[in-house]
């Protein structure tokens, strides 16, 4: 029974995270840790760190780690097909249409509306995980449950990105290596 329901909350997932990644974190919030309490939003927050250190795609790997967290190998497997399956149907069927229809005015038109729902989608998620960082699980964001070191390092590693345009490997690097500075000194 855990496999059906890791396979169909994954295929919903995967069905509906148009965007990619990003956008799909409110939707693996929503089935793992709202829906099933699978995890916290602490180990979600954790999930998407992991996820986005690794290899391949935010969904797919967060399938996999939340399959073999509650079921095991099986378990894994089974969210991650799930989580794939939509994909590789839709994609099929959007390339034929797609090469078919390329030229028309209406196609074009509903891609470009498509844009900010994605945008909008993203945003919830980073807002979701800055709020999770700086003031953890608790519900009440107030000035002093302020984390103000991850604050400092969020601030830091944005300037580094942005005005600097620092490799991301050597930003989250450095962000790790404060943090660790930061817990060295009680911060």
């Amino acid at each position: 029974m855990i496999y059906l329901q890791l396979f169909l909350s994954f295929l919903q997932i995967g069905l509906f995270s148009f965007g990619g990644g990003y956008a799909a974190m409110p939707l693996i919030q929503g089935q793992v840790v709202t829906a099933h309490g699978w995890l916290t939003m602490s180990e979600f927050t954790d999930l998407i760190t992991i996820s986005q250190m690794t290899p391949g795609p935010i969904a797919i790997n967060s399938a996999t780690f939340v399959g073999i967290k509650i079921a095991g190998v099986p378990g894994a497997l089974a969210a991650t097909i799930g989580c794939i399956l939509p994909s590789c149907v839709i994609v099929t069927l959007i390339a034929w249409l797609y090469l078919k229809y390329r030229n028309m005015d209406t196609l074009q038109s509903i891609l470009s509306s498509l844009r900010p729902a994605v945008v909008a989608m993203i945003a919830s998620a980073g807002v979701s995980i800055l709020i999770s960082a700086f003031w953890g699980s608790s519900a009440s964001v107030s000035f002093t449950d302020t984390r103000w070191s991850l604050v400092l390092i969020f601030a830091v590693c944005v300037l580094l990105l942005r005005k600097f345009k620092m490799n991301p490997i050597w930003v989250m690097i450095l962000a790790g290596v404060m943090k660790a500075g930061f817990s060295l000194i009680g911060g």
